[in-house]
């Protein structure tokens, strides 16, 4: 298991700080591990795990259109 640090976390998922952790505060980003007295990291298993959950379905011709929730 690797542990990122927040800058690395950030250029691999493309966003600010201020994001990230109002994503973890929303329940909707994994939150950091304690990796020392003033240090947090990411399981880098984790954010994977977050950024192919985000990544959109691609559809083949032929496909339904994506259900948007109202008719």
């Amino acid at each position: 298991m690797r542990i990122l640090r927040r800058p690395e976390v950030e250029r691999k998922i493309g966003l600010r700080h201020s994001q990230i952790y109002a994503d973890i505060r929303a329940g909707t980003f994994p939150p950091p591990v304690r990796i020392g007295r003033r240090a947090v990291g990411w399981r880098e298993d984790l954010v994977d795990q977050w950024i192919a959950a985000r990544e959109p379905v691609r559809r083949g011709p032929g496909d339904p259109p994506p259900d948007r929730g109202h008719q």
